[in-house]
Formats: structure tokens, sequence, C-alpha cells
């Protein structure tokens, strides 16, 4: 026995109705900012694997200010943000310390 789901309901309100039309343009709108945010991450986690130090920065500024607009408007929480944007500075010091000792020891 396959079970559809069931069908949604219209709103009878006027209101209601127009509730809908926002909100079908709030969730176009949210999920392509996430879809930004998550790349944003994917990309500078990409240059810190590949040993890239110069790109793993420019990106990580880029990234940067893309988590902090996306937690003004409240997608994700401020601490989401944060935590985030902290793992990615951790990770990019890292790769800044890895590459600095062999210039050192000359």
């Amino acid at each position: 026995m396959a079970t559809a789901k069931p069908k949604k309901k219209n709103p009878r309100l006027a209101s209601g109705r127009k509730r809908v039309r926002q909100d079908v343009k709030l969730n176009a709108a949210n999920t392509s900012l996430r879809s930004k945010y998550r790349t944003a991450v994917k990309n500078v986690e990409k240059a810190v694997l590949a040993g890239d130090k110069d790109k793993a920065k420019d990106l990580f500024a880029k990234a940067q200010s893309i988590v902090d607009t996306i937690s003004d408007k409240g997608i994700f929480h401020k601490n989401k943000a944060a935590r985030d944007k902290s793992r990615l500075s951790a990770k990019v010091k890292a790769l800044a310390l890895k590459a600095a000792p062999e210039t050192a020891t000359a």
C-alpha cells in the first residue's frame, strides 16, 4: 500500500493566501542564502586541504562577510555563525603555521 502525502489545503482568507505567497518567496531567498553560505565554507575548506595559504585567506575573508550577513538575517543562529567562523579561522591559521616553520629554519 503506497501512502501519498495528503494534499495541502488552500487558505480561505485573503491574508492566508498572501502569507502563502510571501512564504514561497522567503523560502526561495533563504534557501539561496543558505546555499551561498555552505558553498563559501566548502571553498575555504578545499583551499585549506589543497594547502593554498593565500587563496584560503582570501576565501576566508569573503566567507566571513557571508556568514555575518546570514546570521544578521536570522537564517542561522549567531552562535552557529560564530562557531563556524572560529573553526574556519583555526584551519586557516593552522595552514599558515605549517608554512611558517619551513621559512623560519633558513
